[in-house]
């Protein structure tokens, strides 16, 4: 898969710091968009390649997560709503949209990509024009998307 993760804060993303880097070891790409430091080419890129987001980005209202696959397409997102400056994060109020559907995932994967090569990340370029395509038409494990959706559920349940 491609994986996106949108987090707003690297505060955010450090918790599952650890889940990420070994999605992004199975994945053919991972990134994480955050308010992460400015890229930095050390030889070396670190998975997943972290994205950073300037202090005015859109993205750092919103967190998702885009998995652009053949067998698992899905994307969760969800827009923080304004107002919310002195909630604590755990009370914070969120409108969010999911769906399987792989051409909304594989917009949602260009949009991201096309952050990432905004924001400076040289490895996004080749990755969008790998996106530039429609997706593949495969058959969509319902049973893998009706699993995943109820762990994301139950998720959220358990923080309510």
């Amino acid at each position: 898969p491609v994986l996106f993760g949108a987090f707003q804060t690297e505060r955010f993303y450090a918790p599952s710091a650890r889940r990420w880097n070994e999605l992004a070891r199975v994945a053919r790409s991972a990134m994480a968009l955050a308010d992460f430091p400015a890229v930095v080419d050390e030889g070396s890129h670190t998975r997943p390649t972290r994205v950073p987001l300037a202090q005015d980005a859109p993205m750092r209202r919103e967190w998702s997560v885009v998995c652009d696959a053949v067998d698992l397409p899905a994307c969760l997102t969800a827009w923080e709503l304004p107002g919310q400056g002195d909630v604590p994060d755990r009370h914070r109020l969120f409108e969010s949209v999911w769906t399987i559907e792989p051409r909304a995932v594989r917009d949602a994967a260009r949009v991201c990509a096309q952050v990432a090569l905004s924001s400076g990340v040289a490895e996004a370029g080749p990755l969008l024009y790998e996106l530039a395509d429609d997706p593949v038409s495969g058959s969509i494990d319902l049973v893998g998307a009706t699993t995943l959706f109820n762990r994301v559920v139950a998720y959220v349940d358990r923080l309510g």
